[in-house]
């Protein structure tokens, strides 16, 4: 038997609410310096409760191919890769902004 998503009632594999959720967000992509120098990105803007976060930094860090980590909501990737992930995240139907 097929899941049933929470939101619209339909199965997940018609579910449309993620995609929808996606477009009607702004994620804003930066860089920071934290210790000893080091250049993080920082991608902002989720709502926690439409999209599943630990799984979008996973598919960014393959991408990306660097460490990182998501917490407060918020995703934190080693190294500079504004374009990268701009790339990525447009590719998978957010609207992205760089500072």
């Amino acid at each position: 038997m097929a899941e049933i998503c929470s939101v619209c009632g339909l199965p997940k594999e018609l579910c449309m609410c993620e995609e929808i959720a996606r477009e009607q967000q702004t994620v804003k992509i930066s860089t920071d310096s934290r210790r000893y120098g080091k250049v993080v990105t920082v991608v902002e803007g989720f709502d926690p409760n439409d999209i599943d976060i630990d799984d979008l930094a996973r598919k960014l860090k393959t991408k990306c191919a660097a460490g990182g980590t998501a917490k407060d909501g918020k995703i934190e990737l080693q190294g500079d890769h504004k374009k990268k992930v701009q790339k990525a995240l447009d590719e998978m139907g957010f609207k992205t902004e760089v500072r």
